[in-house]
């Protein structure tokens, strides 16, 4: 079961008892990294197991992302769901697909449509305000209107345990996507949350309202925060910290119905977020896109069967790695198109000899579609173009303009000294080609390769 959340940063992770309880039972990756700090490349990371520049898929919308795109490039034909499909297991999906996906007319053609592996499909549209929405429901299309039962994620939490209850009482193996739309933006809370956390504000530490040292020129020229932004994300924060407690209620309940149905030991369930989100930190007000990890080191806890309680595993993962991992779970055969690796041995303390030593960030052009849920207004807050490498110990950017950052995390966590003018020519060069060697990769092995070329 995987429950992928959309824009939950780790600051918000204290505030939910159930994934904490998840976090003692399972096992937490603290190097956990998105392919780019955006919904739909993520997401559709995720779905193949690929790197942006192999899907094809670098933005939300337009002629180089979104769900259109993903399907003309005919990449929904081999996805973790047509894997576990063709191994025997009943899949569904609830929740938020990829951006453009609309219940009622997705394509075009004046019909439903519903992406192969699945079979249950209940998906949404732009319903970020999780109410008054429409989900197409295996193809038929239903419309859900502003009561306190319609809100969305309960209403998928509902379909998600029906789903497991129904699949374990005929004896069939089963994978289950619950994907949120919270917390994104406008951060809609449950009723019952609304006036939760009274007070709450958006956390303050050393890289609020401040510049890194020798700042890249797109963010060297950002102003520093108004009262009024202050003020605005500290609502926001608020909303975003109950807007999350429904998602952690739906965690609690669905594990509860894996025991009751008796198959919670036999279940691996995989919690995690597409990308971060940044409030404040180096003057940005909120938003995602960079390389900080504020936007790209992201929650991913993994909990159930054969998986290590209380353990944390600082090993590179990547989103990549989820569609491999489920199909050794699965034991089916390991999808040859992939660009990740199976992370089952890191979930049973048997780490392999040799890991990759660097991961891949890759990002294009800022959203520039106003119709674009992640659209920002103040193109100054958001990067152009960049490729990064993030280590264990740093990281590397590389940006369309020649701008360059390198944060060494260990001495500097909070990516405040940027020290790429003080490195060597020839480590310039060294991080250079093992970028190229990364941004080039294709497949499982040349990937493999490119990703253990630096540390």
């Amino acid at each position: 079961m995987l429950v992928l959340t959309d824009d939950l940063s780790k600051n918000l992770v204290p505030y939910m008892p159930n994934l904490l309880a998840m976090q003692r039972e399972g096992t937490t990756f603290t190097n956990y990294t998105v392919t780019d700090s955006l919904c739909c490349p993520s997401r559709a990371s995720m779905l193949k197991g690929q790197f942006p520049h192999n899907t094809g898929i670098f933005k939300n919308h337009g002629s180089d992302g979104g769900f259109r795109l993903f399907y003309s490039r005919g990449e929904e034909k081999s996805t973790f769901a047509t894997d576990l499909q063709t191994a025997g297991y009943r899949t569904a999906f609830l929740g938020k697909y990829l951006n453009e996906y609309q219940p009622k007319d997705p394509l075009g053609t004046g019909k439903p449509y519903m992406p192969p592996g699945w079979d249950l499909w209940a998906a949404g549209g732009n319903a970020y305000d999780n109410f008054n929405y429409s989900l197409n429901e295996n193809n038929q299309v239903v419309k859900y209107g502003n009561r306190p039962q319609d809100y969305l994620t309960d209403v998928i939490s509902t379909k998600a345990s029906q789903f497991i209850t129904t699949s374990a009482a005929e004896g069939k193996p089963f994978m289950v996507e619950v994907s949120t739309y919270a917390p994104h933006s406008p951060y809609t809370p449950a009723p019952q949350d609304a006036n939760a956390f009274p007070g709450l504000k958006a956390p303050r530490n050393a890289a609020y309202d401040k510049l890194p040292t020798d700042a890249p020129k797109w963010l060297n020229r950002v102003a520093p925060l108004t009262k009024a932004q202050k003020t605005r994300m500290d609502t926001e924060f608020r909303k975003r910290v109950q807007s999350v407690q429904s998602i952690d209620r739906m965690l609690g309940s669905l594990r509860t119905t894996l025991t009751k149905a008796g198959v919670a030991d036999k279940t691996v369930v995989v919690f995690a977020s597409d990308n971060g989100y940044h409030m404040g930190e180096y003057r940005l007000p909120s938003g995602k896109q960079t390389a900080f990890d504020t936007d790209v080191n992201v929650p991913l806890v993994v909990a159930g069967h054969g998986v290590g309680a209380g353990r944390t595993v600082d090993a590179l993962v990547e989103n990549i790695d989820l569609r491999p991992t489920f199909a050794d779970l699965a034991g089916a055969p390991g999808p040859g198109e992939t660009d990740g690796r199976s992370i089952k041995p890191l979930l049973n303390g048997t780490p392999p000899a040799e890991w990759r030593t660097a991961a891949l960030i890759e990002h294009r052009d800022p959203a520039t579609d106003p119709l674009d849920p992640d659209y920002t207004y103040d193109s100054v807050n958001i990067p152009p173009a960049y490729d990064a490498l993030r280590t264990a110990q740093f990281t590397y950017v590389k940006y369309v303009d020649g701008s360059r950052e390198y944060y060494d995390r260990k001495t500097d966590p909070l990516q405040l000294r940027n020290l790429a003018g003080k490195l060597t020519p020839a480590r310039i060069a060294e991080l250079d080609t093992a970028l190229r060697g990364l941004i080039a990769c294709v497949g499982p092995e040349a990937c493999w390769t490119a990703g253990r070329a630096i540390s």
